[in-house]
């Protein structure tokens, strides 16, 4: 029997195949900015992220690195002639057009020449939002509804950039269920981007700007019901309002969804300049009672924590909050208060507007932040041997570890029930391990940033069924705390 042809030489790794770039637009011609790859692809090209039928193929998805238009290149050596009993070569343009706009396929031609036709006065779409000056030049982060036909396109040009970037990223309207591309957009009024931009002189006229695309975020609006005094005081009375509600006037809770730094400019503390423009406006917003993350990475969790850290820190309220040394720890019944201060936390996290959970590890890094150093969790201490602790520092340290352990346990509680008491304490106590050198990774990281200013930038989504919860079930890992 004559062995069957082995094809794995027509297969690439689609990872590999699709690479992105930017290129500017100049009075001669297009200037490459950056080229990268994606960090995956199985969202077009299926799970094992493969292309059949082809031979040095090459996939260039290049952007304008102002407008960001799109146009893919597809290039290879040779394409498999289909034969009986032979799997047809992957429609590679098919697997794209369902996730970028008609003129992403047009001609070279066309796509260069277009650059000359923008005109030495574009802007981004919105309006101009905040300018930022940096080590390594301007930047300025521009704002739009998504109801604004622009900023719509825009998001419709690098909205694939969320799935090659993001391990399950998804797109605004889609359905995370459905293997479907349409896209419900009928809330985008409750949508706004934020988009930034690095900003140069243009090469060919110095009296104009140069923008490249660096990155941006998608914010979602949701109302935020606010539970009313028990009894309504007399005569509270509401009534329907006439005519069209504008729903910018209503208290909402404020959640960033999807949040891209391109990969060139990352690690250069731009991640953080967007998140905290975001943060500060919705902060400063009256509407806004709370401001929350949808399912973010361990990557984005870094950043998030960082700045966080360093924003609660200084409010003075909160940094003037530390552990109650005077209190008597009870052999059981209930827990004293550990905090000084624990009175005014509620009130401290509502004007700041951060979310109960990460409020509550915040305090806890600043907390952990203040232990003495013979009793406090360290990256050195894995090299290191600590000072001697005394009677006073091991207090501190028990008080801490009750606050911590504290919500862990809340928060697992259902988990918890489900297993054998003396398991149980070891699962919490595992779970706390990996939270007290988390903390102190973030810690140094933070120490460090305050010494030579922000390098980290990350992207962040955090797949839908990897949830922002402790899980008592494995070991702490980065990010699952």
């Amino acid at each position: 029997m004559a062995a069957l042809p082995d094809y794995t030489d027509w297969l690439a790794d689609s990872n590999d195949a699709l690479s992105l770039s930017l290129v500017s637009p100049s009075k001669s011609g297009l200037r490459l900015v950056d080229t990268f790859h994606p960090d995956f692809t199985y969202p077009i090209f299926g799970e094992d992220e493969k292309i059949f039928g082809y031979k040095g193929l090459k996939i260039g998805l290049r952007f304008r690195a102002n407008d960001m238009r799109p146009h893919v290149q597809i290039n290879y050596s040779n394409k498999l002639t289909p034969s009986a009993g032979v799997d047809e070569p992957t429609d590679i343009k098919a697997m794209l057009q369902g996730h970028l706009p008609k003129i992403a396929f047009t001609r070279s031609s066309d796509f260069e020449s277009s650059a000359q036709k923008l005109g030495d006065n574009w802007h981004p779409p919105g309006a101009l939002h905040e300018t930022i000056e940096g080590p390594d030049g301007q930047y300025e982060i521009w704002k739009g509804s998504l109801a604004d036909s622009a900023v719509m396109q825009l998001n419709a040009r690098v909205q694939i950039l969320v799935p090659l970037l993001i391990e399950g990223g998804s797109y605004i309207g889609s359905d995370p269920e459905s293997d479907s591309p349409e896209q419900d957009l009928s809330d985008a009024d409750r949508w706004t981007v934020f988009m930034l931009y690095r900003v140069q002189k243009s090469l060919d006229n110095l009296n104009d700007k140069s923008y490249v695309f660096v990155g941006y975020s998608t914010v979602y609006r949701f109302y935020y019901f606010q539970t009313p005094p028990t009894p309504p005081p007399e005569g509270d009375g509401w009534e329907l309002p006439e005519g069209n509600l504008d729903l910018t006037t209503l208290p909402c809770r404020t959640r960033l969804s999807q949040f891209v730094i391109l990969p060139p400019f990352q690690r250069k503390g731009n991640g953080a300049k967007l998140y905290k423009s975001i943060f500060q406006y919705y902060h400063d917003n009256e509407q806004t009672h709370e401001f929350t993350i949808e399912n973010p990475n361990e990557a984005f969790d870094d950043l998030r924590d960082l700045c966080d850290l360093a924003y609660l820190r200084s409010i003075p309220e909160f940094k003037g909050l530390k552990l109650n040394a005077s209190v008597t720890i009870p052999q059981k019944g209930v827990l004293p208060k550990l905090i000084t201060g624990q009175d005014k936390l509620e009130e401290i996290r509502q004007k700041a507007k951060i979310a109960p959970r990460q409020f509550s590890r915040v305090l806890e890094m600043h907390l952990m932040s203040q232990l003495p150093l013979s009793v406090r969790p360290t990256m050195s201490m894995l090299h290191d041997a600590p000072p001697r602790p005394s009677k006073k520092d091991q207090h501190l340290e028990r008080l801490w570890q009750l606050v911590a352990k504290q919500r862990l346990y809340k928060h697992n509680k259902e988990a918890l029930s489900q297993i054998a008491v003396s398991e149980r304490i070891d699962k919490l106590q595992e779970t706390l391990t990996g939270v007290e050198l988390e903390y102190a990774r973030l810690l140094a990281a933070s120490e460090r940033i305050s010494k030579h200013g922000e390098t980290a930038a990350s992207n962040g989504k955090r797949k839908p069924d990897d949830t922002e919860s402790e899980n008592v079930s494995k070991k702490a890992r980065v990010g699952n705390h």
